[in-house]
């Protein structure tokens, strides 16, 4: 459900940036959309207590809510405006690749031989994507934004996960939402919003050329299917699941990406960057799956 409901997110979100919203705006009511509504939900399951927090974990939430959040909404909204949904998304999903090297040169920790192959197999499958070979095909600011959004997304899982120990995931994403729209309330007041996209007719590109759709119509599908949904869904997969399971189901959330914006919004690749795509979710199967059960085997 999530991988599927995150991947078709990102075509409504394209269309919504390209009839004028800026991806800053709509990471804006994204959030605060989202963040009300679990809130919300917690409170109408008499769990609000649950957004109790200790005054040491303040800046740990601060910088999880600004990078975590804020930072990987809003530069993946920006690189799916420049570049193939697809394309942003596969390197977004490098996050677990950056999550091992930082473990290797800061932590110290050692890597299981898959490990080095996954993550080589990811970086030659990036070449290939990019065809650096060429000058770089790809829209600059759109290539910097994802690996922007991949760096971020590392913040993201590193301290939710030292956070989890103590804060239940609705509670995180309260919070992480909660400080992302209070930054953009700061930076982009709401009474500067364009409301004028909530009443305007949307063009639905590619496929649906010609047909339109309220924007307010389409807002509101990007925050409760593109967010709250597949948020949630992650939250009882990975209740249920093992991590690993829960991680390659993920995956699926690139290939279905592609999948819908060659449907729908006409987006290609050429053979070269098909077979890039294909070598880089190969790393990272190999590195966060492969790698992972063979240390969990080899410590019994």
């Amino acid at each position: 459900m999530a991988a599927v409901l995150f991947s078709v997110n990102g075509i409504v979100a394209k269309w919504i940036m390209e009839a004028g919203l800026s991806p800053w705006r709509l990471t804006e009511i994204r959030a605060t959309g989202a963040g009300v509504i679990v809130a919300l939900y917690l409170a109408a399951t008499g769990r609000i207590r649950e957004l109790a927090i200790r005054k040491s974990d303040i800046p740990t939430l601060l910088i999880f809510g600004t990078f975590g959040i804020a930072a990987v909404q809003s530069l993946y909204f920006f690189s799916i405006l420049h570049l193939h949904v697809s394309i942003a998304i596969i390197i977004q999903f490098t996050a677990p690749i950056w999550i091992v090297l930082y473990l290797r040169i800061f932590r110290k920790q050692a890597i299981a031989p898959l490990m080095w192959l996954g993550l080589g197999s990811a970086f030659v499958g990036l070449l290939f994507l990019a065809q650096i070979w060429q000058g770089l095909t790809l829209n600059g600011p759109g290539l910097i934004a994802s690996f922007g959004d991949a760096f971020s997304l590392v913040i993201y899982f590193l301290l939710g996960r030292k956070l989890s120990a103590r804060y239940s995931g609705e509670a995180m994403a309260v919070w992480g939402f909660g400080i992302t729209a209070l930054i953009f309330a700061i930076a982009k007041p709401w009474w500067s919003y364009p409301t004028s996209i909530f009443s305007q007719q949307v063009n639905l590109n590619g496929k649906f050329a010609g047909h339109h759709a309220p924007g307010w119509l389409l807002i509101a599908f990007v925050i409760f299917f593109g967010t709250v949904i597949p948020y949630t869904s992650v939250l009882i997969g990975v209740k249920h699941l093992s991590p690993q399971v829960t991680a390659i189901i993920g995956m699926l959330e690139p290939v279905l990406a592609g999948v819908w914006g060659w449907i729908f919004l006409y987006e290609k690749l050429d053979t070269l960057q098909l077979i890039g795509a294909i070598i880089v979710l190969a790393g990272i199967y190999i590195s966060s799956f492969l790698a992972t059960s063979n240390e969990e085997n080899a410590h019994g």
